[in-house]
């Protein structure tokens, strides 16, 4: 029996060796388009992907583009040729630590910083000086999005105009199992223990499209091709390692979040939420319910009841009408 399992032991050595230097996915042609399209900029050390492209003459408009978590910039380009349309500039970044941004390790990721990278980019593309839309995503929580534009608001905020923003503040669980493997995955990778080395190299395609495709409807669904792009970004530069270190915003949302919220619900910019009522995430009714006891003074658009937690890619021409009613209301 011993030699059994002496020889079990030696076969699999090998096998998880192999598995844990899996080079990363080639890059599609689609995603080495939209990387070719952008450029970096240097912050602190690090190299911080962008992209911004001239859109629409005569408009004076410009959008900037936070996406959401675990992915990247490349979540917006199924509304990107309609964004310029109708805006001047349409710029999108990759946050430290994802898509083609640099991925530092050990490194202290933070709300904070995050925040500091989007104003740097503001100054390195000379829009200090410049009214600016924000539309934004669930990456990190809605609380990083307040706290990127209160701080832009207090630097330059005669110069600041909407936000527009898939919220994220409930953070309620869900029954579908992927879905509740995944949160249980980011609650134990948050803690930093000593598991967490050794469960960021186990994150593999396959539990990654599960827990992803858990909060997408079940008739918007990404395609293969889509799922391969999104683990891309993630295993460019060994994403997938520094995944515990980024999920320490569950902490700083927790620490900070009366503060967040009671600035969210005092402010004068105009909000305006876009949901998707399937969103396992932020569960329906109940976040709606809250959020509108909360931001009284935000305005809603409710999605069809099919779509979920990535409304931009689910129902690009639902989400676009409902972003150009608001745009176009002041």
């Amino acid at each position: 029996m011993r030699e059994w399992w002496i020889q079990v032991g030696l076969l699999t050595v090998p096998l998880i060796a192999v598995y844990l230097h899996i080079p990363p996915p080639h890059i599609s042609p689609t995603l080495n388009s939209w990387k070719t399209a952008g450029a970096f900029f240097t912050f602190k050390g690090n190299h911080i992907f962008y992209r911004d492209s001239l859109g629409a003459v005569g408009s004076s408009d410009v959008v900037i583009l936070l996406h959401g978590f675990p992915t990247s910039s490349y979540d917006w380009y199924k509304i990107w040729d309609g964004l310029n349309q109708r805006f001047s500039r349409v710029i999108a970044l990759d946050f430290l630590g994802f898509g083609f941004s640099d991925k530092p390790r050990p490194h202290q990721y933070s709300i904070f910083e995050q925040a500091n990278i989007v104003e740097a980019l503001m100054a390195h593309l000379g829009l200090r000086n410049q009214k600016t839309n924000i539309l934004s995503h669930a990456y990190l929580g809605s609380n990083s999005k307040l706290k990127i534009t209160l701080q832009y608001i207090n630097n330059y905020g005669q110069h600041f105009k909407v936000w527009i923003f898939k919220f994220f503040l409930l953070y309620i669980g869900s029954s579908l199992p992927f879905y509740f493997l995944f949160c249980v995955l980011k609650q134990l990778l948050k803690d930093s223990g000593v598991l967490s080395p050794i469960l960021t190299r186990l994150i593999n395609f396959v539990f990654f499209s599960k827990g992803i495709g858990a909060v997408f409807g079940p008739y918007t669904q990404p395609t293969d091709g889509e799922f391969w792009d999104m683990w891309t970004g993630i295993r460019v530069n060994d994403g997938h390692l520094v995944m515990d270190s980024i999920l320490q915003y569950i902490n700083q949302r927790l620490k900070h979040r009366d503060r967040w919220v009671g600035a969210l619900t005092t402010t004068t910019v105009p909000l305006h939420l876009i949901y998707g009522p399937l969103d396992p995430v932020n569960p329906h009714p109940q976040f709606i319910t809250l959020y509108q006891k909360l931001v009284q003074r935000s305005t809603v658009s409710v999605l069809d009841d099919h779509i979920s937690h990535y409304p931009h890619l689910e129902d690009p021409t639902g989400f676009m009408n409902a972003y150009l009613s608001f745009i176009n209301s002041f």
